[in-house]
């Protein structure tokens, strides 16, 4: 099986070359890690004490282990956080702002490259979000005796842990001192690979981190403007198949005011999505104060990173991806704020989803008609407005506690002494 592995990791670095050429993700991914190691040496040279090593594959992963690094610093503010991204995504969006200053991508998967990080970043604790598993880190990592902490984790049983091939993956299990996983399924499943006394259900930390940034909520002058007391719908990290959908609503709708953030925001798609709905208008043409025209009644988001605030605003949200193979993106962050959820079909791997929408909180639709015809019944029902968003902030609030429970255990076990 290590030959299979090696063989994909030679096929996955020769994909991101021949893709650099005309994809700009890609060329990111290639240039990130350009004299990565030096920059690395040169930027930990002078780091004294204990260092803890946070990896995240995008920025969603980021935003779940956030709230565990957060309050590991404020038990031990000596300790000097270090995180790698192993998308682009993810790596340029929280290097521009700077939260935390030790951001590096992490080196493809390889014996030689594992040899060099260890080296360098020389770990106490490793924080490992969510998933994606790259062997020869994990068991480099296992080697080094260092304690190993899965943070809200997910297991199913379509996973190659659970298959005939799974070999490698179940191997790769071994190198964690503990998982904390999101829901009981996750429990059951890997329990059938893992002693049951290495895995605790501690819940979905996006959820504090949603809390988190509710609660620090500040006002986006440019989009106050726009919504001048509106009705307000806020559709977010949508694929051409969900602006399909929203297509003759938003362009029927024109007393409505409704904000638009594509989770690709390329020019090229920017460009479409404001040819699909005729009275629109981009964020970045509103600067310096600029508002939008009365006949505007569209507010296409064309940055990274304001998503997150902008579903406070809304009377309603839809969050994206479930019309695609890509699958729902992340629903508690629009949740949060105690506003109704809507999505696509496409939410099997979304615990949270079939819970919300048992709960009251969130509405799934199928097509065009069916997603009008729900809006509407919304908006013209407003008990029945407030009773779906305030279901959905239940939610939130009492699945809260993740990473306190995972600090716990790391305060318990003397991790980090």
């Amino acid at each position: 099986m290590k030959l299979f592995y090696h063989i994909f990791l030679w096929l996955m670095r020769a994909g991101f070359y021949l893709a650099s050429f005309f994809n700009k993700k890609a060329r990111l991914w290639i240039k990130g890690r350009v004299l990565l190691f030096p920059k690395i040496k040169k930027d930990l040279k002078h780091v004294e004490g204990r260092i803890v090593w946070m990896h995240a594959a995008s920025l969603g992963e980021y935003e779940q282990g956030k709230p565990v690094l957060r309050k590991i610093l404020n038990e031990h503010p000596d300790i000097t956080p270090v995180i790698s991204f192993f998308s682009p995504s993810g790596y340029e969006v929280i290097k521009k702002k700077n939260e935390f200053p030790h951001v590096y991508y992490l080196p493809l998967d390889s014996l030689l490259n594992v040899q060099q990080w260890m080296h360098l970043v020389r770990p106490s604790l490793v924080l490992w979000v969510k998933y994606e598993y790259w062997y020869f880190f994990l068991k480099g990592i296992q080697k080094r005796n260092i304690p190993l902490i899965m943070v809200s984790g997910i297991y199913r049983r379509n996973q190659p842990f659970f298959k005939w091939y799974g070999g490698l993956y179940r191997e790769m299990l071994d190198a964690f001192t503990h998982f904390f996983v999101q829901n009981d399924s996750s429990r059951r499943y890997l329990s059938t690979l893992v002693d049951k006394s290495r895995i605790s259900m501690s819940g979905d930390t996006r959820c504090d981190r949603v809390i988190e940034i509710a609660e620090g909520f500040a006002p986006i002058p440019t989009i106050e403007k726009f919504c001048r007391n509106k009705t307000i719908i806020v559709c977010g990290s949508t694929w051409e198949e969900d602006e399909e959908v929203w297509a003759h609503y938003i362009n029927k709708n024109k007393d409505i005011r409704f904000i638009v953030a594509p989770h690709e925001i390329d020019s090229s798609h920017i460009r479409n999505v404001k040819e699909r709905f005729t009275n629109s208008i981009a964020y970045s043409e509103l600067r310096d104060g600029k508002e939008a025209p009365d006949e505007i009644n569209c507010l296409v988001i064309d940055n990274i990173g304001m998503l997150s605030k902008l579903y406070h605003y809304a009377d309603i949200t839809y969050v994206g991806g479930g019309f695609g193979d890509s699958g729902l993106h992340n629903i508690l962050e629009a949740a949060v704020y105690g506003k109704p959820v809507i999505f696509g079909p496409v939410f099997y791997k979304n615990f949270e989803a079939e819970e919300m929408i048992d709960t009251g909180g969130a509405i799934t639709i199928t097509t065009a008609l069916e997603l009008e015809h729900t809006v509407d019944n919304l908006l013209s029902n407003k008990d029945l407005l407030n009773k779906t968003g305030n279901a959905a902030r239940t939610y939130i609030y009492k699945n809260a506690g993740a990473a306190d429970k995972i600090v716990c255990y790391i305060r318990e076990q003397k991790l980090l002494g």
